[in-house]
C-alpha cells in the first residue's frame, strides 16, 4: 500500500468504476424516496471555470449525501446552448455557431467528468439540439392555443450592433450588455407571453418558498411590484390631436395637492400631436427614442423634458392649470404612458422640477405643525399627515388616499385600482442562434401555428453572418413556405425565442424525456419539484421568475400538476481573484505574472505589473484560473475540499493556491489514517463520543448547506483520531471519517474504503448513524469559586451529588492554598455547574 495517495490514478480509476456501474443513473421506477438536486446548467462558452467547480461541488455533496441516506437521486447535467456569444464567435472565427457550441460542450463535458461529479449523464441535453427545442416549440404552441401568447407592436430596447431586442435587464447604463453599444428605442412587432396574468399568483407563491433566500423573494416581490392607487383623468384646457384629457395612475393619491406638472411619454398621442405641430417637440421626441427603455436606466439618467403648449386642469380646482411636458423618463408601455409630478415627495419629480424651475410644494409632513417647513435638497417620500391640502389636512397618508379615491369615484374622474410593475414577457429576438418561433405568417390568414407534425422547425445550416442582423430574415429559401391553412404563399416567423425560454422548463425535461412529447406528466411529477436548486443570485429575477411562470402556465393548461418548480434554492457566492494590469492598461492573467518581493512583474517581459482589486473571475479581466492544471497537480478532491472549506458557501470565495495545497495535505492525512490504522484493545470512550458528535454535526451542516462547517468537523475528527491512542475504537472511527468525507472527497473515500478492506464501493454505502445518548458528555466542567471569584475548574462526572461536589472542590490544591487551613463558613453547590465557597 502506497504511503501517499495518488490523486491522478485514483481519480481515473474510480470515475471509470462509477461509469461502468452506472452508479448515478436515476431510476424513475425505484421505490426509494426521491430527491432531485440541480445546479443551474452552464452556458458552453469554451471551458469550465472555478465558479462552475464551486457551484457543482455544492450540488454534488448534497446528491451524494442523499444517495448515502438511501434516496434515489436525480442529479443531471445539460447545456444552456443558444444565445449571442455563439453568433459573435461565428462572426469572429468564421465558423458555424453550432460547430463552436458543440465543440465547447465536448470540452466542458470532459472537464466536468474529471472532477468526479455524481451526474446522470444519460439525461444530458443541450437546448440547441432540435430534439430539445422541437419540444419547446410544441410547448409554445400549447401556450398559444391556451391564450397565453400574443403578438403586438411594442417599444423595445434595440441594440444597433448586435441588431436585436434586449430585455430591460440586459441594458447596462444605457448600453447593450454584450456589445456595449448605446441602446435605442424602437417599435417592433413582438411575441409576448402573458406573465402578468399570473402576477398575483407569483406573488402569493413567494410566501410558501421558505427554503429560498429572503433577499431573492424580496427581489421578485419588488420586480412584480404590486401597487394600489388611483387611476384618474386630467382634463386638458384645450384639446390636442383629438385628446381632451390625459389619464394617469398614482400610488400616492394623498399628494394630489402637491402636483406641479404632468408628463407624457414620447409615444403618447399628446406628444405625437405636439411633435406634428412643433419641430422642436419633434426633435425632442427623436432624442428620447435614442435612449433605452430599462427602468434602471430611466431612474439614473438625467431627467429631461419638453414643455408643450398644452395645460392640464387639476381635478379638484378648475382654476389650477398644470404644464404638460414630454419627458424622457416616462414610457408608453408602463402604466398609462403619463404621470403627474409631485416634486416634494418623489425624487424623480424633484429632480425634474429643479431642472425646469417648477414649484416644490410640501403636502405631507411628520406632524401638522411642520406644514410651513420647506422641502430641503431631496424629496421626502415617507408617509405622514396631509398638510397644505385643503380638506385633507390632518389626515394620515392612508386616510387621505382613501378620501381622494372616494371623491374621485363619486365625481366620476377616477377610480381606485391595482397596478403592477411587471410587464408581459417579450420573447422575440432578432437573431439566428435560438429556437425558431413556430408560427407562419400569411397575408390572408394572419399568424398560423406550424402543424405539429412539422415540428421541429429546424434552423438552416447554410447561413451568412457577413452582414449584420438576423440571417434568417434574409435566407433565400428557409422562410418561404405555404400557409398550412389556405396553402397560399407565406413566410416563417424569423424571430427566435429569448433564451430564457430554454431555461424555463429544462428541469422538467431532465425529469422525463420521451421522444414523442416534451415530457410525461406522471414521470416528471415523480421527481418534481426540484428539492435543491443551486445557482448565482444574478438569476434571482429573470430566470427564476420566468421558470416559476412557465410552470404555472403549464399547470394552467393542464400539462403538469404543480405551480412551483423549485422547493429549495441556494445562491452561492462568486469565486474571486486579484486582477493584474500591464503598463499599457491591458489585463493579464494570473499565469502571466509573478511576485518579486512586494511587487508584481510580467513574467515574459519583466515589466512592472499593477495588482488591482479582488473581483469575480471573468474572461474580460482575465483573472480566471483554469481548473485543468490545478486538477493535474493536486487532484479533484483537493479542489473540491478547498471549494467547500474556505468560506461560507453564500459568500464570495477568494482563490488561493495556498489553500488548495492545504486541502491536499488534509487528503494525505486521511489517507495515512486509512492505511496505517492498527487495531488495539479496549474502547476509547472519548473518541467514540467525538465520532458521534461529528456524525451528527456533519449531517446537520450538510442539511443546512453549511458546507464549510461540515469540513471543519472533518478536520476536527481527523485530528482527534491522529491523537488518540491505539484502541478497538480507532478503526471504526477511521471508517466513519471516510464515510463522512465521501460526499466532499469521493475518490479519496473510495480508495481509503478499499484500503480498509471494505467490500463494494463507498458510493453504495450507507451514511453513518449516531447514538444520541453519546452526544451528551458524561463529564462536566465544575467551576469552583471562593467568595464569588473563580479559583479553579474541575472535571467531574455528570450528576455528581452535592456532597461529592463539595468534597471534590474542597480537595482542590488551589482552594486549599486560598483557604490556608481555615474552614469555610458556607458552601453553595449548583449541580453540574459550580461550587461557591464562602470563606
Amino acid at each position: 500500500m502506497s504511503s501517499r495517495f495518488n490523486p491522478a490514478e485514483a481519480d481515473r480509476r474510480w470515475q471509470a468504476r462509477w461509469d461502468e456501474a452506472q452508479s448515478f443513473r436515476a431510476n424513475s421506477e425505484s421505490d426509494k424516496p426521491k430527491t432531485y438536486v440541480l445546479e443551474m446548467f452552464p452556458y458552453p462558452s469554451g471551458r469550465i471555470h472555478m465558479g462552475h467547480v464551486r457551484n457543482y461541488t455544492m450540488g454534488d455533496v448534497i446528491a451524494r449525501y442523499r444517495r448515502m441516506q438511501g434516496h434515489e437521486v436525480l442529479h443531471p447535467m445539460g447545456w444552456d446552448a443558444f444565445g449571442m456569444p455563439a453568433e459573435n464567435a461565428a462572426m469572429e472565427r468564421k465558423v458555424h455557431p453550432g460547430e463552436w457550441t458543440w465543440a465547447n460542450i465536448r470540452t466542458m463535458r470532459e472537464q466536468l467528468k474529471q472532477i468526479g461529479f455524481a451526474l446522470d449523464w444519460s439525461r444530458e441535453l443541450a437546448t440547441c439540439d432540435p430534439a430539445y427545442y422541437g419540444h419547446e416549440q410544441a410547448l409554445f404552441l400549447d401556450l398559444f392555443e391556451g391564450g397565453l401568447v400574443y403578438r403586438k407592436e411594442s417599444e423595445v430596447n434595440w441594440d444597433p450592433v448586435d441588431m436585436t431586442v434586449l430585455a430591460n435587464e440586459q441594458v447596462i447604463d444605457g448600453k447593450g450588455w454584450r456589445s456595449g453599444a448605446q441602446v435605442e428605442r424602437r417599435k417592433l412587432a413582438q411575441w409576448f407571453l402573458k406573465i402578468t396574468d399570473f402576477a398575483d399568483d407569483l406573488l402569493e407563491g413567494l410566501k410558501g418558498l421558505d427554503a429560498w433566500p429572503e433577499k431573492v423573494r424580496l427581489m421578485q416581490e419588488n420586480w412584480i411590484g404590486k401597487s394600489q392607487g388611483l387611476q384618474f383623468r386630467f382634463r386638458l384646457a384645450e384639446a390636442i390631436g383629438g385628446s381632451d384629457s390625459v389619464e394617469v395612475f398614482t400610488t400616492r393619491p394623498d399628494t394630489i395637492f402637491g402636483a406641479s406638472f404632468v408628463a407624457v411619454a414620447a409615444d403618447h398621442p399628446i406628444a405625437q400631436a405636439a411633435g406634428a405641430a412643433d419641430s422642436a417637440a419633434a426633435a425632442f421626441i427623436a432624442e428620447c427614442k435614442a435612449g433605452g427603455t430599462s427602468a434602471a436606466e430611466l431612474e439614473t439618467a438625467e431627467k429631461k423634458g419638453f414643455r408643450t403648449a398644452v395645460e392640464a386642469i387639476h381635478p379638484l380646482n378648475p382654476q389650477w392649470r398644470l404644464p404638460v411636458y414630454i419627458a424622457n423618463f416616462v414610457l408608453m408601455d408602463y402604466g398609462t404612458g403619463a404621470i403627474f409630478g409631485v416634486p416634494g415627495h418623489d425624487q424623480r419629480d424633484f429632480e425634474f422640477a429643479r431642472q425646469y424651475q417648477l414649484p416644490v410644494r410640501r403636502v405631507v409632513a411628520f406632524a401638522p405643525n411642520l406644514a410651513s417647513e420647506p422641502i430641503g435638497n431631496e424629496a421626502e417620500n415617507a408617509a405622514g399627515v396631509a398638510v397644505n391640502s385643503e380638506f385633507l389636512d390632518g389626515l394620515t397618508t392612508e386616510q387621505a388616499a382613501a378620501e381622494i379615491i372616494r371623491r374621485a369615484e363619486s365625481a366620476g374622474w377616477g377610480h381606485g385600482t391595482v397596478q403592477y410593475r411587471l410587464r408581459d414577457w417579450g420573447v422575440s429576438r432578432q437573431r439566428y442562434w435560438g429556437t425558431p418561433i413556430p408560427i407562419i405568417h400569411c397575408a390572408s390568414c394572419g399568424p398560423v401555428p406550424v402543424p405539429r407534425e412539422q415540428l421541429p422547425v429546424v434552423l438552416p445550416d447554410d447561413i451568412d453572418f457577413e452582414k449584420p442582423g438576423n440571417p434568417l430574415e434574409r435566407h433565400p429559401t428557409w422562410k418561404h413556405v405555404d400557409c398550412p391553412s389556405c396553402n397560399g404563399q407565406a413566410t416563417r416567423e424569423t424571430d427566435t425565442l429569448d433564451t430564457f425560454v430554454d431555461s424555463s422548463w429544462y428541469f422538467i425535461r431532465f425529469a422525463s424525456q420521451p421522444g414523442d412529447k416534451p415530457f410525461d406528466r406522471a414521470e416528471a411529477e415523480k421527481w418534481l419539484p426540484v428539492a435543491q436548486y443551486i445557482g448565482g443570485v444574478e438569476h434571482a429575477i429573470l430566470h427564476l421568475l420566468y421558470a416559476r411562470f412557465w410552470t404555472r402556465a403549464l399547470q394552467h393548461i393542464g400539462r403538469i400538476g404543480m405551480a412551483e418548480p423549485f422547493n429549495g434554492l441556494f445562491t452561492q457566492g462568486m469565486v474571486t481573484h486579484e486582477t493584474y494590469r500591464a503598463g499599457d492598461g491591458s489585463w493579464l492573467s494570473p499565469g502571466e505574472v509573478r511576485k518579486e518581493g512586494d511587487d508584481w512583474v510580467h513574467i515574459e517581459s519583466g515589466h512592472p505589473v499593477t495588482a488591482g482589486r479582488v473581483e469575480k473571475m471573468s474572461k474580460s479581466k482575465r483573472n480566471t484560473v483554469d481548473p485543468e492544471p490545478i486538477l493535474a497537480k493536486y487532484g479533484a478532491d483537493a479542489v473540491r475540499w478547498f471549494m467547500l472549506s474556505d468560506s461560507p458557501p453564500e459568500r464570495d470565495l477568494e482563490w488561493s493556491e495556498a489553500s488548495i495545497e492545504g486541502a491536499a495535505r488534509v487528503v494525505q492525512r486521511v489517507w495515512r489514517l486509512a492505511t496505517t490504522v492498527a487495531d488495539g484493545e479496549g474502547d476509547d470512550r472519548d473518541l467514540e463520543r467525538k465520532v458521534n458528535r461529528v456524525v451528527s454535526a456533519v449531517g446537520e451542516a450538510i442539511e443546512g448547506l453549511q458546507f464549510n462547517k461540515a469540513i471543519a468537523q472533518l478536520y476536527e475528527l481527523t485530528s482527534a483520531i491522529e491523537k488518540a491512542p491505539p484502541s478497538a475504537t480507532r478503526r471504526p472511527a477511521v471508517k466513519t471519517l471516510v464515510l463522512l468525507a465521501a460526499p466532499a472527497a469521493p475518490h479519496l473515500a473510495e480508495e481509503a474504503w478499499a484500503a480498509l478492506g471494505e467490500t463494494g464501493m463507498i458510493v453504495d454505502a450507507r451514511w453513518p448513524t449516531f447514538d444520541p445518548a453519546l452526544l451528551v458528555d458524561d463529564q462536566i466542567t465544575l467551576a469552583v469559586q471562593i467568595n464569588g471569584k473563580l479559583r479553579d475548574t474541575l472535571s467531574a462526572p455528570r450528576g455528581l451529588d452535592r456532597a461529592a461536589a463539595q468534597a471534590l472542590a474542597l480537595a482542590s490544591e488551589k482552594v486549599q492554598r486560598q483557604l490556608d487551613g481555615a474552614a469555610p463558613r458556607k458552601v453553595i453547590v449548583v449541580p453540574d455547574r459550580l461550587v461557591n465557597i464562602v470563606a
